[in-house]
């Protein structure tokens, strides 16, 4: 039995997740639903990717990720199962699963294109639970051909800099960027730098946050990888004035 993974923007203060999770079990009592996040900004297609490309290769192969996030779509988006390293995924055809990874899915096949105002409970919680329990995913319904396929936010390296964007501000406020350690590792070689972002610059990174005064800024590359820049004890969205999609940059000395 696969574990279930729910992610959705539904909030914690109504009864959609509980009643999404009450039709995975009624498919399934003996299904392992864990919770990733119901806090994405409605429709934020971006935050939901980011939280899943993030977090999906951390679980086991086989697992089941349900990603309701602007599950109703547009009109005429039909609901999807995707293959893709292993994992599965089920959501909606709106472009979201096109942005967790860089490489093209195994497979896609049509779950549904019948109209619900909860597809969530309706549609995708039912085929979660299939999939979790077994059943292939050529048994869901036939292959997708038209794949909605949105263009994710990446940096964009050269000799003399890296340019990136804040993909995420976390709850402590920390900003979490698209510049990549193994790009940066590359190009750094026998280089000095500067960091730049907003209206500051840092030459050196550190290893640990706890490097930094209270108060004082952090830049460092994460746990995912990824430049990430913070302020102990504080909110560096805030009182940097960063946010989603701010630009940050890596600029190397000749």
């Amino acid at each position: 039995m696969a574990i279930i993974t729910f992610t959705s923007d539904f909030g914690l203060r109504d009864a959609y997740v509980a009643i999404v999770k009450a039709r995975i079990l009624a498919v399934d009592p003996n299904a392992t639903i864990v919770d990733i996040s119901h806090l994405v900004e409605p429709a934020n297609l971006a935050d939901a990717a980011f939280l899943l490309a993030s977090t999906y290769n951390q679980f086991p192969k086989g697992t089941v990720h349900l990603a309701a996030v602007d599950s109703i779509g547009s009109k005429g988006d039909n609901y999807i199962a995707v293959e893709l390293n292993d994992h599965y995924f089920i959501g909606t055809n709106n472009g979201l699963l096109s942005l967790i990874a860089e490489i093209a899915p195994t497979k896609v096949v049509e779950i549904s294109n019948e109209l619900s105002t909860f597809p969530a409970r309706d549609v995708l919680a039912e085929a979660a639970a299939k999939l979790a329990s077994g059943t292939p995913i050529t048994n869901l319904g036939p292959d997708l051909t038209d794949f909605k396929q949105l263009i994710g936010r990446s940096a964009r390296a050269t000799r003399k800099e890296i340019a990136g964007t804040v993909l995420k501000v976390d709850h402590y406020g920390n900003l979490i960027t698209s510049i990549r350690k193994k790009d940066f590792d590359i190009l750094s070689k026998d280089k000095t730098y500067t960091i730049k972002f907003g209206r500051q610059e840092a030459t050196s990174l550190n290893k640990q946050s706890n490097e930094a005064e209270p108060g004082d800024w952090f830049v460092l590359f994460n746990h995912l990888g990824l430049l990430e820049i913070g302020i102990r004890n504080g909110n560096a969205s805030q009182l940097l004035g960063l946010k989603f999609d701010s630009p940050v940059w890596i600029k190397f000395d000749e």
